[in-house]
């Protein structure tokens, strides 16, 4: 049976056969050996698992780590896992180029055109070389263009170019909305946001700002830190206005003023609005939000590698979006929920400069949170440098996985030792500097040495042949080429222009009559004001129009499918003049708190009449009835239901994500179910393996017993023949006992190949029955890997309706809705 290391330690995977498409594992190459100077039998599996306590990937130029990086990202995305990737060089949009089909017409249009003439090969020339190379080099890897065409069936691609349209843009606008509740209720979380976000945003505008002495900093960090624990967005034009007009009166125990004069507030707020007004910076602006949820998978559910090239970005522009993206991804981290299984990778190719060992730029203390945090929610972060110096190794020390491969310098080998001595420490295992420094003198190209926390010792390996074409950084002609037909199709057709929500009273504006002052009613009248919302038009007044709110929160429960969920109800009626007052068929929903309503109206403003039924008392008990029926009529819950799991999907989640959440538990159970298979059949293979090797060494003993018994029986019939040959004439009684001992012999020889006969036999049999155990394992193995995938299973939609019961009417009342009113005469909502 042919064993397969995992990843490459002494602990042993069982396997029928060499197949590297197995249940949670990588395949990233074969074992190497390093005084051989040739590769072993067998492949390099890495358990996908192990990632959660991330990775670490260092080499100098032409060691090969690229290729290791990408081989690692296409095996994760042939696993589904999606992944978050930072492209500083422009190296891994080569992730998009791969070619099932293995044709030069497919080739072609990206081959280096300059190493062509290089070589004196014409273009088309050149491409049938690389296709021919990539075939060659695949198949030496057991792998085709089927496992090409695999990875694309797995997980989509996207190049994102932030600043830039050649790929998809990127709006920078939701980096500074209010952080989600889970980061808003960590206080050290949203303090490591928010001074993270100031950082990047004031070294764009060319100011370095330091978080303790800076004004500049302390100001912005005070607007941040007011509006978003309110749950307040921000963008950069009202960020502008509140530079200008802070929501304090202090900062710390000094009044504005004094701290923060206005003139230098408004000579800071004039810098922010240069840039915003700069044409270069309009392309920021526009694009797919910086979402991670939407980066990571497609609309449908799909996984996505998605590829952030920063190459064109100036130095302060690469820090400041990179700070933007990795506070983002913390922010999305917080919200997942707990998991030991891999469920996303952020990857960071060349983190040279932004994770020093001494100086602090704004990206360092993001990667800080997710290198302490991330693997708790199942987010694996691989980072890759050729640098090995400018890497913070204490920030490393939990890092579970270490790459490395050929080093430019002793003084990079030196801070290698030193990370991989504070990773094992670390970890409570045992460091040999000695023979990890040995090891790393003998690396060559596309030679590493694996060090894995979770495994008993390094391991030194091959990189397998990457599935994409590596043609070298793409030009931006060619990024563009590439992405535009994902533009085409409205990939990131969201742009600046927002997501307004339309306004009930937009929908059933109130009948146009003159306006007077505030009608007089019964004091019984249940009457409250919404609040005003946004700026005074010049020129307008305000105008209320009365409206009827009804408030119930409604509960849908089904014990056989689990639902239990509580929905609070918001509308907003419009009131007509005629025999029907109020038609709940015509009420709106709205986003609106009863505790917003205020008890009085602004002063000065004007009022609608009121139809009559609106003045007596038993009308509004009337509606309350007719809500509360309404309700029962026309509420239900709409849920989707997983038949593979039987899970159900959350009130209010997408189907999108909940086919993620249905597979991130089906992950989670199959590498349980996995561990458990392995458990189960590794000792009865090993118990097997043993006695095949006992009844082996039974079967030697006894050929060489049948060896030495023929052997003796020979010498004893040879005795006995030279002696009558010798001349003597009676039958000795010498002779007799040698006739007799040689017939003895020939009896033990036969015995004894009969011995032989029965040792084979035994070796065959165990054999077979080890077989037949490979075989079984190989059955259930292919049984979980057969397990119905819950991205493209039929979700079964059914709706949960309430009963009467569980319909609670918390309020009806009159409802004086503002508008501001133009001296034309028209009107616009003042409060949505």
């Amino acid at each position: 049976m042919a064993k397969e290391k995992k990843t490459g330690a002494a602990k042993q995977k069982p396997s029928a056969t060499e197949d590297f498409e197995q249940l949670g594992v990588f395949y990233l190459g074969r074992p190497y050996d390093l005084a051989a100077k040739q590769a072993k039998p067998g492949w390099l599996l890495y358990d996908s698992k192990d990632l959660v306590t991330h990775a670490v990937c260092v080499g100098m130029t032409g060691s090969g780590k690229t290729g290791l990086c990408l081989a690692l990202l296409e095996e994760a995305a042939i696993d589904h896992i999606p992944a978050i990737i930072i492209d500083p060089k422009g190296d891994l949009g080569n992730l998009m180029l791969t070619f099932p089909s293995l044709s030069p017409d497919a080739f072609r249009p990206w081959i280096n055109e300059d190493e062509a003439r290089k070589k004196g090969l014409s273009p088309d020339d050149y491409a049938a070389q690389q296709a021919e190379l990539w075939k060659k080099g695949l198949a030496s890897w057991q792998q085709d263009g089927a496992r090409i065409q695999r990875l694309r069936d797995a997980a989509d691609v996207a190049m994102y170019t932030p600043g830039s349209h050649a790929g998809l843009s990127v709006s920078i606008l939701k980096s500074f909305a209010a952080p989600p509740a889970e980061v808003r209720d960590d206080a050290e979380l949203l303090r490591e946001r928010i001074s993270t976000t100031v950082t990047g945003l004031l070294g764009l505008l060319g100011i370095e700002a330091d978080p303790i002495q800076s004004r500049e900093h302390i100001l912005l960090s005070t607007v941040l830190d007011r509006t978003w624990r309110h749950g307040q967005d921000l963008d950069l034009a009202s960020l502008i206005h509140a530079i200008q007009q802070p929501p304090v009166a202090k900062i710390g125990v000094m009044d504005l003023e004094s701290f923060f004069p206005s003139k230098d507030r408004f000579a800071l707020a004039m810098k922010l609005n240069n840039l915003l007004a700069a044409p270069g910076f309009q392309s920021w602006l526009e694009g797919e939000p910086l979402d991670i949820q939407s980066m990571l998978y497609t609309p449908s559910g799909k996984p996505r590698l998605a590829i952030f090239s920063i190459a064109h970005l100036s130095d302060a522009e690469r820090m400041f979006f990179v700070t933007l993206l990795l506070s983002q991804t913390v922010g999305w981290m917080r919200s997942q929920s707990g998991t030991t299984s891999l469920r996303a990778l952020l990857y960071m190719d060349e983190i040279f400069g932004y994770f020093p060992p001494v100086a602090n730029p704004p990206s360092k203390l993001p990667l800080l949170t997710l290198l302490k945090q991330a693997r708790a929610f199942g987010l694996g972060v691989v980072l890759a440098t050729q640098n090995p110096v400018d890497l913070d190794y204490k920030g490393l020390a939990n890092t579970g996985t270490w790459f490395i491969g050929r080093l430019q310098t002793e003084r990079d080998k030196a801070r290698v030792l030193e990370g991989l001595e504070g990773a094992s420490a670390g970890s409570g295992k045992k460091f040999d500097k000695g023979r990890m420094d040995q090891i790393l003198a003998g690396l060559g190209s596309r030679i590493f040495l694996m060090n894995n926390v979770h495994e008993d010792e390094p391991v030194v390996f091959e990189t397998r042949w990457c599935l994409s074409y590596l043609r070298g950084p793409l030009t931006r002609a060619q990024i563009k080429t590439l992405m535009e037909r994902a533009k085409q199709s409205g990939y990131g057709d969201r742009g600046i222009a927002g997501y307004e929500s339309e306004s009930p009273l937009a929908r059933y504006p109130a009948t146009p009559v003159s306006p007077a002052s505030r009608p007089v009613l019964p004091p019984d009248v249940p009457q409250y004001f919404l609040p005003l919302r946004g700026a005074k038009p010049e020129g307008a007044g305000l105008l209320y129009t009365p409206m009827l709110l009804g408030a119930a929160q409604i509960r849908f429960a089904d014990a056989k499918s689990g639902v239990d969920s509580l929905r609070d109800v918001t509308l907003l009626a419009p009131m007509a003049e005629g025999p029907v007052t109020i038609d709940w068929d015509r009420a709106a929903k709205v986003d609106l708190a009863v505790a917003d309503l205020e008890p009085e109206p602004q002063q000065g403003a004007q009022f609608l009449t009121v139809p009559p039924g609106a003045g007596k008392v038993k009308s509004y008990a009337d509606w309350s009835r007719d809500l509360g029926a309404w309700l029962y009529r026309t509420q239900k819950l709409d849920v989707l239901r997983s038949p593979s799991t039987k899970a159900v999907s959350a009130p209010g989640e997408s189907e999108r994500d909940f086919r993620l959440r249905v597979q991130q538990a089906g992950r989670e159970q199959r590498d349980q179910a996995a561990e458990r298979l392995r458990h189960k059949y590794a000792p009865k293979i090993a118990a097997l393996q043993e006695r095949v090797r006992r009844a082996e060494q039974m079967k030697a003993r006894q050929q060489t017993e049948a060896r030495t018994s023929q052997m003796q029986a020979a010498i004893s019939v040879g005795a006995s023949i030279l002696g009558a040959f010798l001349g003597r004439k009676a039958i000795s009684q010498t002779n007799i006992g040698r006739a007799t001992t040689a017939i003895r012999s020939a009896g033990r020889v036969l015995k004894e190949s009969q011995d032989v006969g029965h040792a084979e036999e035994t070796v065959a049999a165990l054999q077979q029955q080890l077989a037949d155990l490979d075989a079984q394992f190989k059955r259930e193995a292919d049984a979980l890997a057969a397990a119905a995938d819950p991205l493209t299973e039929q979700l079964e939609p059914f709706s949960v309706k309430p009963s009467k019961a569980d319909i609670a009417v918390k309020l009806v009342a009159l409802v004086w809705t503002p508008q501001w009113l133009t001296a034309g005469g028209e009107t616009r909502s003042a409060w949505s």
